[in-house]
């Protein structure tokens, strides 16, 4: 079965990439999208089956590498986790296959496209069922490759290659704190495998290890360069400038990447690995604060976009913050959670996002919408389930309420659960997820009231003005490169293959929640998750965040009714207030849409420096001194000298043999006179 959940993408991935155009764009779409439906159920029985079952299990698919001490099998590692998130990636992944048959409709390139759908797919299977870190990282590179892929996907646009590329250089930045981490830990532990860290991971509390001049404690070191992995692929503080650009792929790809799977594996490499994070408490504390800091960021940015699907990608960076927050105070289970639940409502929000674009003609700008909730209804609910989800709908204290209610309170209570082991860093992370879950709710609703309510914008010359902060001319054909040349269409519902993935995700956004509470965070957590997740003897969080005080528990509530206030008064009541607080407060309002200007300072400080140095190589290293010295340059001199000493290759050994002579006659002659 477990091969087959895996391997079954691979293979939709081979016959569309290899034989789309002998099958056509319709073959490719009903062969990828078949295999991963077929994917995605084996997925939940093998939830059923491992949740309720046996502990971990190990599979050998085929022998790897092995030299001297490394050895690595291509295995996999079959436990709760890993059937968690095969859930999560072949059911989000199967139904957006679903989507984009409606939403790709009329693109010429759609073998090429479900081709990558599917190779992404399988990338983060192997990934989440990886046995050892190589495998792991073959996972985590293979996914990196085809975001990469997907998200230039449009390669005619230069925004998309620019997006793709900056993409695919940040994950870099990550991926080699990460390799780091890995050869540290085979340094360590003398092995890559789960089962040969695991056990061992206590024996090295107290090690310290030699890194750039001083002396770290091992473990936490290993850990930090570990984590430099995640926040590059999970979008975190200081490596987030990717997310945003992404959307520049199409609508179907945002849903399954950067919303439910690619961005989820750093939290999910943290989670695999919490028996060594749980010996490396500093690293713990830095997971917290970079955690809180991304989920409090994101959200202010997240404010004052137009683009809508820009405003749901901050709001994915701001969500992955949370994740991160809950592993960081030991609450692993709240974290994936949280994951789980997210992937649910955060792919239904991209996808509604993608029905309302193909219902404006490929419109994303907010500013030219309003009014469509009397047009587009099954959307306009969609979405609405999707809000009320994100932002965490529910009755305090009871069972009643959206998916994100369950999991994001979760991380809220443990947050200040553990203020009395974790001190500055969790009552920072409290408050500032408190107030990102008010800026979630306000940008969420503005998002919805902007779109669906109010007076239509799309009237009268304002379709395809562009898109916020991109300017996109290139736009005007934007979202499948075609030119509706101003033409004023109303919008109409999506076709069925849009809309049903929208119906199955909003069931998820309503249930995953309440169902799966007591399996992640209450009575049934050590027996659901056995071993896969690891809590040391002195973690009591699950206990310690069902003790906290009432207005604790009150406050993610009071949060979310003052955001959704907020939007409602200026976006629904009071519509001139937004352009005047704007005008009021100009610095603040740019700060912001400018996404604290960190584009530009990374532009300063590296890519400009960057593009000196490779200029300089070129003109002066490449252009003048090589081919620019002496009569015709460095390369044709040595092209002659080349040519004259290819004369002394004879062909005859005794030549050879002569020419050796010399050369041993010389060693000798030169070892008596230095030694003499």
């Amino acid at each position: 079965m477990y091969h087959a959940i895996v391997f079954l993408p691979l293979i939709g991935f081979l016959i569309a990439g290899l034989l789309g155009r002998l099958i056509g764009a319709r073959g490719s779409e009903i062969v990828t999208t078949s295999l991963l439906f077929v994917s995605a159920v084996l997925s939940w029985i093998a939830l059923a089956q491992v949740g309720f079952g046996s502990g971990t299990t190990r599979i050998q698919v085929a022998n790897w590498i092995s030299s001297g001490q490394l050895q690595a099998d291509w295995a996999f590692r079959i436990d709760t986790l890993t059937a968690v998130m095969l859930v999560v990636v072949n059911t989000v992944s199967s139904l957006v296959h679903l989507y984009s048959i409606g939403y790709m409709h009329e693109d010429p390139h759609r073998p090429r496209f479900f081709a990558y759908l599917s190779l992404f797919t399988f990338a983060m299977l192997m990934l989440v069922t990886a046995d050892n870190l190589v495998q792991m990282f073959f996972g985590w590179e293979g996914v990196g490759l085809a975001s990469y892929l997907l998200i230039g996907f449009w390669y005619q646009k230069p925004s998309a290659n620019a997006a793709a590329i900056k993409a695919f250089v940040v994950n870099r930045v990550g991926d080699f704190g990460f390799l780091l981490g890995i050869f540290l830990i085979f340094v360590l532990f003398g092995a890559v495998t789960f089962d040969a860290i695991f056990p061992r991971a206590g024996e090295f509390v107290n090690t310290s290890f030699r890194f750039l001049g001083y002396d770290w404690n091992a473990l936490t070191l290993t850990c930090l360069l570990l984590f430099m992995g995640a926040m590059g692929k999970s979008a975190q503080f200081l490596l987030h400038t990717w997310l945003p650009d992404a959307m520049e792929g199409p609508t179907p790809v945002s849903a399954l990447i950067h919303a439910a799977t690619m961005v989820t594996a750093g939290v999910f490499m943290v989670a695999r690995l919490s028996p060594v994070f749980e010996y490396a408490p500093v690293a713990l504390t830095v997971v917290v604060v970079v955690g809180a800091t991304t989920a409090f960021f994101a959200a202010t940015v997240g404010l004052v976009q137009n683009d809508i699907k820009r405003v749901i990608a901050y709001s994915t960076c701001s969500q992955l913050g949370y994740m991160f927050v809950a592993l960081g105070v030991g609450n692993y289970g709240a974290g994936i959670f949280h994951l789980f639940t997210h992937a649910f409502f955060k792919a239904l929000l991209f996808l509604g996002a993608g029905s309302v674009i193909h219902a404006m003609h490929h419109e994303q700008d907010m500013r030219h919408m309003g009014g469509l909730r009397k047009h587009i209804p099954l959307t306009a609910a969609a979405m609405t389930i999707g809000t009320l989800a994100l932002t965490g709908v529910g009755i305090p204290g009871t069972i009643f309420g959206f998916a994100g209610f369950f999991s994001k309170d979760a991380i809220i209570e443990s947050a200040y659960a553990s203020v009395a082991t974790g001190g500055f860093a969790s009552s920072y992370a409290f408050v500032l997820l408190v107030v990102a879950a008010c800026m979630t709710s306000f940008y969420s609703w503005r998002l919805y009231f902007m779109t669906f309510e109010g007076t239509p914008r799309w009237g009268h010359g304002h379709a395809h003005q562009g898109h916020d902060d991109h300017a996109h001319a290139a736009h005007a054909h934007d979202d499948h490169g075609h030119d509706d040349h101003g033409h004023d269409h109303t919008p109409h519902e999506s076709p069925w293959t849009m809309l049903l993935p929208l119906v199955l995700l909003s069931i998820g956004a309503i249930a995953a929640g309440f169902a799966f509470k007591e399996a992640f965070i209450g009575h049934d957590f050590e027996h659901f998750w056995k071993s896969a997740l690891f809590m040391g003897k002195d973690n009591h969080i699950l206990h310690a965040m069902h003790e906290v005080p009432k207005w604790v528990i009150l406050s993610p509530f009071v949060a979310m009714v003052i955001g959704f206030l907020l939007a409602y008064w200026m976006y629904v009541r009071r519509p001139d207030i937004p352009g005047r607080l704007a005008a009021a407060n100009p610095a603040l309002y740019r700060f912001l849409l400018n996404k604290w200007y960190f584009d530009e300072l990374y532009d300063f400080l590296f890519v400009r420096p960057a593009k000196w140095l490779g200029r300089f190589l070129w003109k002066k290293g490449d252009g003048l001194i090589i081919d620019g010295f002496g009569p015709d340059g460095v390369s044709a001199r040595v092209v002659d000298v080349t040519n004259r000493v290819v004369r002394l290759q004879t062909g005859y050994l005794y030549h050879y043999a002569f020419a050796m002579l010399i050369g041993v006659a010389g060693l000798v002659t030169w070892y008596l006179v230095t030694r003499g």
